[in-house]
């Protein structure tokens, strides 16, 4: 079990009348019909289709929501809301307030049970994508936002504590267990890679759609009728998804052996070791599975799985494999 400061992501409270139409208009998700005290994975976008920032938002109840959006896209996240907001009379109604507090993750395998002894929640019923507001015995006297989420495909919670002194002392605490060790970002980014997530400014960026990021299960079912679809970029977005033949490539995985693939990395055809086709996003050894994973925008028909690739790294080019994502299957807690 590890213990990851994330404090550095942006939080959201958004709430008001037309705010589930209003994130429907920035969002492909379905947040009419999303339970309240359940979250989603979703992509802000622009009116291209491309991906301002990915974000996990939880619904509160009718129209009033909780988001997490990423630290590095934090003013243009800021400054793309205010401007959405800003532009429609139908949204002049919505309180849109974000915040930088403690946000402490607690993922692995032991994620409950250490969790456990610090709530009088049941945690056997609060299941992965869902949320609470719950004491932390001992620490402080008010209910705080926990989510059993992550992003490490681990079974884990985030959880949000407003008072500063006590969330140190809360992790102070969690820290003490003998099974729980503190993780940092870079532990995190090899755990995402092998549970095949996307990363913003990696695997996602404003001039990529959700469809190329092969993130097609974002787009909800049943606002996929053109002819009703509101959402910003939705012409293109569609039009991808009706007509695979239209996107030229797609993010896969990839695994390799030796020196491990990095962003940037140019990828060549196997055949035809002169022809690029394609970039990595990103790369990283794999500590549980040995060699090393990745991820890469790669041109039709390069990306199919077992196809085997060059990757150019520090003037070489070796050899590497497509592969299926993801790399090691997740371990969520699901009723």
């Amino acid at each position: 079990c590890g213990l990851f400061d994330v404090s550095h992501m942006l939080q959201h409270k958004i709430s008001g009348p037309n705010t589930t139409d209003f994130l429907q208009k920035i969002t492909p998700s379905d947040l009419h019909s999303l339970p309240e005290m359940t979250s989603t994975l979703s992509v802000l976008l622009n009116k291209d289709g491309g991906v301002i920032d990915d974000c996990i938002i939880t619904k509160h109840g009718k129209d009033s929501f909780y988001i997490v959006t990423n630290a590095g896209c934090r003013e243009k996240d800021v400054a793309f809301i205010k401007s959405e907001l800003s532009n429609l009379a139908d949204f002049s109604e919505i309180n849109h307030s974000n915040f930088e507090g403690a946000l402490l993750a607690i993922q692995g395998p032991k994620a409950a049970e250490i969790f456990q002894k610090y709530t009088n929640s049941n945690l056997n019923d609060f299941y992965f994508g869902t949320a609470r507001f719950i004491g932390l015995n001992g620490f402080t006297n008010d209910k705080v936002h926990i989510t059993r989420s992550g992003y490490t495909g681990e079974d884990g919670f985030e959880i949000s504590i407003p008072q500063d002194s006590a969330a140190i002392e809360f992790a102070r605490a969690i820290l003490d267990e003998e099974l729980v060790k503190p993780i940092g970002l870079a532990a995190r980014d090899s755990l995402r890679l092998e549970a095949g997530m996307c990363l913003y400014g990696h695997e996602l960026n404003e001039q990529t759609t959700p469809v190329e990021s092969s993130l097609n299960w974002l787009v909800a079912k049943n606002r996929r009728d053109p002819s009703t679809a509101t959402f910003n970029g939705s012409s293109k977005i569609l039009s991808q998804i009706a007509d695979a033949k239209s996107v030229s490539f797609k993010r896969v995985g990839i695994k390799s052996k030796g020196p491990s693939p990095r962003e940037g990395n140019k990828i060549f055809s196997a055949e035809e070791p002169d022809k690029q086709v394609g970039v990595v996003c990103s790369g990283s050894p794999s500590p549980s599975i040995g060699g090393n994973v990745g991820q890469a925008f790669l041109n039709k028909p390069y990306n199919k799985t077992g196809s085997k690739i060059l990757v150019e790294i520090r003037g070489k080019k070796r050899p590497a494999e497509v592969a299926k994502m993801p790399f090691v299957e997740p371990h969520y807690h699901k009723a």
